[in-house]
């Protein structure tokens, strides 16, 4: 595939003047103590609707809305409205949110495959990023990713919100202290429900939207609203499954825990669509994962089918209390030599145990989107980097892959070569550490 340089990418995904794109660098205001952040949100859906109320409590303006769909576009813009007391500008193309000069950053809610391409093309336009995890479809687009916000200067927050948790920074404090003692397992839980996915009727798209933007770097495939509508979970071109989509969150908070201890040297997977095979899904139902650390291991373990499993409601996340830990389908279990402590992500806190289940300490948790929402507003203004940085979140993207990967290949070992950022001897493997790209929507190799 022929590779394209930075400014045929731009021209050929946007159609738009690349002035806006000509500089290296963007001089930032010195912020006021009481100055308020413009931003910019990109993909107007569920969660995007979420993180703008979100934002907006937290004292910024929501300036700018842009989504492919002009009916969902509509909606969030006239409910905002409402909030703020001021219209957001409505914009179909991205690359309007890039050229706009009063901008400071973009929050992008898209679905997962325009996460990388759209973060890079912010940090190359001087606009600081906030988004939604995982950070990158692949290995290769987080290396990017990191490249693109260092070259730029940009602050790139990860919206793996709980490294912004009060309750989770004291957990980690209790393992650093020694407190459990020697942890050399590490379990990390996403158990859930679900059910068997079924493509159905393709329906027709909307008026005016952009299916073929839509798809972006994926393959051209034919409309379809189940796709659209949150089915592109279930597919490879879009999304890693449920491990990227939920299972990052506690993976993420695993290694914050373990203090961040770079990364694995091994991994294998088990599993696949074993509870629904005859459905239309391409991604696992059961996963396995053991990824081999120096002195410990830690292993994650998926479903998509026990109807008796639920993440930690919102009633207890907002209270003093405690799930049911057995049942809990989002905890971590770190089993120490002297202690055994469970926790919880988004709230839930945490219970460290000795033998015949007494309790030695616990802590309640809350909801830490506002925190690390804050978080993110703060270090726009003082330029330092914050706590899910893309960096930070490296690790754990690169995790994430690494196990879907040793499914893709048929649920095997593989060894990996942290320095060198490759599988040892496994040329398959490798090849999916980068998508295929339609080369108009091809990354450029150097940023």
């Amino acid at each position: 595939m022929r590779q394209l340089d930075r400014r045929e990418f731009l021209k050929q995904t946007s159609g738009i003047s690349l002035g806006a794109f000509a500089l290296s660098a963007v001089t930032r205001p010195v912020w006021g103590v009481n100055e308020r952040v413009n931003l910019a949100l990109i993909g107007c859906g569920g969660r995007g609707r979420a993180l703008a109320r979100g934002f907006i409590e937290c004292g910024a303006r929501i300036t700018h809305l842009c989504d492919l769909h002009e009916e969902r576009l509509k909606a969030l813009a006239d409910e905002l409205e409402q909030v703020q007391g001021h219209a957001s500008m409505k914009l179909r193309e991205m690359r309007s949110v890039f050229d706009a000069k009063d901008i400071d950053a973009v929050v992008i809610a898209t679905p997962d495959h325009w996460h990388a391409p759209a973060s890079i093309l912010a940090c190359e336009a001087g606009k600081d990023v906030y988004v939604e995890k995982p950070p990158a479809h692949n290995v290769w687009e987080a290396k990017k990713m990191l490249e693109a916000a260092r070259k730029y200067e940009r602050v790139l927050q990860v919206g793996t919100q709980n490294r912004s948790g009060p309750y989770n920074r004291a957990a980690r404090a209790y393992i650093q202290n020694g407190k459990l003692g020697g942890i050399h397992i590490v379990k990390v839980f996403n158990l859930k429900s679900g059910g068997a996915f079924r493509l159905g009727d393709p329906g027709t798209p909307p008026e005016g939207f952009d299916w073929d933007t839509w798809l972006g770097p994926g393959a051209r495939r034919p409309y379809h609203q189940s796709i659209f509508h949150g089915g592109w979970h279930k597919f490879w071109d879009y999304s890693g499954g449920d491990m990227a989509d939920d299972g990052i969150h506690q993976l993420d908070l695993a290694m914050m825990l373990m203090g961040d201890p770079g990364l694995p040297r091994a991994v294998s997977c088990s599993g696949g669509r074993l509870a629904f095979p005859d459905d239309d899904s391409e991604v696992p139902d059961v996963q396995i994962v053991a990824y081999d650390f120096d002195d410990f291991v830690m292993t994650f373990e998926l479903s998509e089918y026990p109807r008796y499993m639920q993440k930690t409601t919102a009633t207890i996340r907002r209270n003093d209390e405690f799930p049911y830990w057995t049942q809990n389908a989002t905890r971590i279990e770190l089993y120490g030599s002297e202690l055994m402590m469970t926790i919880g992500r988004h709230g839930g806190g945490w219970i460290v145990q000795t033998s015949g289940g007494r309790v030695a300490n616990q802590m309640y948790g809350r909801p830490p989107d506002q925190d690390h929402q804050t978080n993110f507003i703060e270090c726009i203004k003082s330029r330092k980097r914050p706590n899910a940085d893309i960096e930070t979140l490296y690790n754990a993207t690169v995790m994430v892959h690494m196990a879907n990967i040793a499914h893709r290949v048929g649920n095997r070992k593989l060894q990996f070569d942290g320095a060198a950022q490759q599988f040892v001897d496994n040329a398959e493997a490798n090849e999916m550490l980068k998508r295929t790209y339609r080369p108009e929507y091809q990354i450029p190799e150097r940023i």
